[in-house]
């Protein structure tokens, strides 16, 4: 058993200890001929068992053993537990007066003459001392115990308050999140998607119409999903929410049909899927999608989605592409994301250029995972 990083004796097995040295003392100090010494001694030496959970009767039925014999040993141990136990000092120090006292007074008391002389007075501060010394002892453990608890609640209130004031650095941060996404990146949005309507009412090019729409389009899905983002930032403190409604497979349809490219999709499931699992393949798909998008113009992509052996499969292929890309800004962490997301559901994601100058993204989830 350990407490507090330290390796401790059980206290069963304490006890049982406890009980052989009053023995052995009492084998030591009794004669064994004087019935009552030896059934004082005996009786203290049992009350040990009771010290943990009733102290104080544990002391009282240790003192007729030091009262008429010199087998102390069982009354000094109740007395260290009654005092790691009790907080009443004043009865600790009536305990240990009586001690000194059994220990002091002869017995069986002589029938003439005084039982306690001048004599005795050394005896009776011997007493004392001896009686004191497993009481301070107790209520040293105590105080360590106590401190100990107090050390643990001030550690607790420290982590507490170290944990708020992370809260707080992360609402000031998420609040000013929040304004910089509002005030600069919607604005940015915006005239984004007010630019690809006016240039698709004014140009007569299919194609330019075309993409003018695409651009618009997708303009206005990000400015609703900035507004999901910039309320859940601002509302700190509050139980966690999802950032927009989350997809599921019902959309990837959807998602395909509008990505600016030309692709097609074919989906092979047995059945209903997890919806953690949904999640992860739609967000597999949208970021390929978005990956064909910027770094292959031109490109044809297939995206597959089979479920075989417990598994699903989400495979999204795209030919070389046929105009330069344009150099656009990228963090790079999609991939790096994509992947971590595959490993908390338990599968793996694969990506890497084919052997035509394309480029091949797999992933494999398994179908239980929740």
């Amino acid at each position: 058993m350990r407490t507090g990083g330290r390796r401790t004796i059980p206290g069963p097995l304490l006890d049982v200890g406890f009980v052989a040295v009053s023995l052995l003392d009492a084998w030591i100090q009794v004669d064994l001929d004087v019935r009552s010494e030896t059934a004082s001694a005996a009786l203290a030496s049992c009350a040990l068992l009771l010290r943990r959970r009733a102290p104080l009767p544990a002391f009282i039925l240790t003192m007729p053993a030091a009262l008429t014999s010199s087998a102390v040993a069982a009354t000094l141990i109740a007395m260290y537990a009654l005092a790691a136990h009790t907080r009443r000092r004043s009865l600790l120090a009536v305990c240990a007066v009586a001690f000194a006292g059994c220990y002091m007074v002869p017995w069986p008391a002589p029938k003439i003459g005084a039982i306690v002389a001048v004599s005795d007075v050394p005896a009776l501060g011997y007493g004392l001392a001896l009686g004191a010394a497993p009481a301070l002892l107790g209520q040293l453990v105590q105080a360590r115990r106590d401190l100990a608890a107090r050390l643990a609640e001030i550690t607790e209130v420290r982590e507490h308050e170290q944990f708020l004031a992370a809260q707080s650095v992360l609402a000031k941060e998420r609040a000013q999140l929040a304004r910089e996404m509002h005030d600069v990146v919607s604005h940015q949005v915006s005239l984004i998607a007010v630019r690809a309507g006016a240039l698709q009412v004014s140009t007569g090019d299919p194609d330019a119409k075309d993409a003018a729409t695409t651009i618009r389009r997708l303009s206005v899905q990000t400015l609703d999903e900035l507004r999901h983002m910039v309320s859940v930032l601002r509302a700190s403190g509050s139980p966690p929410t999802e950032l927009t409604p989350q997809p599921t497979l019902a959309q990837l349809h959807a998602l395909v049909a509008g990505c600016g490219i030309e692709a097609d999709l074919e989906i092979d499931l047995a059945g209903d899927l997890p919806a953690p699992v949904q999640r992860a393949i739609y967000r597999t798909v949208q970021e390929a999608l978005t990956n064909v998008r910027k770094h292959a113009p031109g490109s044809t992509a297939r995206v597959e989605v089979r479920q075989r052996n417990g598994k699903v499969r989400t495979a999204v292929t795209n030919t070389a592409p046929t105009r330069p890309a344009l150099p656009l800004p990228s963090a790079h962490h999609g991939l790096i994301g994509l992947r971590q997301r595959a490993e908390l559901l338990g599968g793996a994601l694969e990506a890497g250029p084919t052997s035509d100058d394309g480029y091949h993204l797999r992933l494999d989830l398994p179908v239980t995972s929740h």
